[in-house]
């Protein structure tokens, strides 16, 4: 959906120009370019066929989920996006090659977009059930790197002896972001996180707080002792019933192909009637997924 956004943000033109007859657009040395010749130039392109899709699709979610979006809403979106990037907020806006007013308006779509999801495509037990068996909830650890297989066990013999973790982590750690601060990793991660290597989440997610790997976890980096700080660990599904919700649409909203099956739906309750034959196959993917839906 970022990319149907910005497309919509970009070539608006082809929407207004398909009512227009000849106005001149351009004026130059032998001869001028009218809004007609443009447009019919533009709908024979894929940029403007998709743009003209884009519209479509906008304003169709405008006006079935429009009341379920509000300017409040958007604006705490919004200023979230402008805290977290601070100073470089700006900076990030241009290199998208977006305004504020236009990073807005693809908050606002992207919100449209979920609530049509939702509203199209429910959650089964059988699925909250399988998401549920891969969930882990977020948990704090901190870790000695090791070189060698050796060198870890060395580590796991001092810890077996009494030895403090932080000290040891200071002392034989060789990751030198986090052996000063007692091997902690900084932030806290779950079962969706994709920064961190599998084998190292894998055996963090059976410690219980307080106890760390008694043998080396083989990475990426080398060998790794792990001791969870926190783990409040899974508990009963129903407490984490929306949370597991919230995962399973935001990886809805990132498949296409669902997506597309979602979108087909909304299409197809706006009744779009495209008058002009040269793009009656505009929307032609999304009545095929519509189709195939059914």
């Amino acid at each position: 959906m970022k990319k149907l956004v910005l497309a919509a943000a970009s070539i608006v033109a082809v929407a207004t120009l398909a009512g227009c007859s000849s106005k001149t657009v351009v004026s130059m040395k032998g001869g001028k370019i009218t809004q007609d010749e443009y447009y019919k130039e533009m709908k024979k392109s894929t940029s403007g066929q998709s743009t003209l899709q884009t519209l479509i699709i906008t304003k169709a979610l405008e006006n079935q989920y429009g009341s379920k979006v509000s300017k409040a809403k958007v604006t705490k979106e919004y200023n979230s996006f402008k805290k977290q990037y601070g100073t470089n907020f700006s900076s990030v806006l241009a290199s998208n090659s977006l305004t504020a007013s236009q990073l807005k308006e693809n908050i606002r779509t992207n919100m449209l977009t979920e609530a049509a999801l939702k509203a199209n495509k429910k959650i089964t037990s059988k699925k909250l059930a399988a998401q549920w068996k891969t969930y882990e909830p977020k948990v704090e650890v901190q870790y000695i790197l090791s070189k060698t297989k050796a060198d870890a066990e060395a580590v796991i013999k001092q810890l077996n002896a009494g030895e403090d973790f932080a000290k040891v982590a200071k002392a034989k750690s060789i990751d030198k972001t986090t052996k000063n601060n007692g091997g902690k990793l900084g932030t806290k991660f779950d079962d969706t996180d994709t920064s961190l290597n599998s084998d190292f989440k894998a055996a963090a997610f059976k410690l219980k707080t307080g106890e760390y790997t008694k043998t080396p976890v083989k990475t990426s980096d080398g060998y790794q002792v792990i001791r969870m700080i926190n783990n409040p660990g899974k508990g009963k599904m129903s407490d984490h019933t929306a949370d597991l919700k919230k995962r399973i649409y935001n990886t809805w909203l990132s498949d296409s192909t669902v997506m597309q099956q979602v979108l087909a739906k909304v299409i197809k309750k706006a009744n779009v009637d495209i008058k002009d034959s040269d793009l009656k196959n505009v929307l032609s993917s999304y009545t095929s997924a519509s189709s195939s839906a059914k």
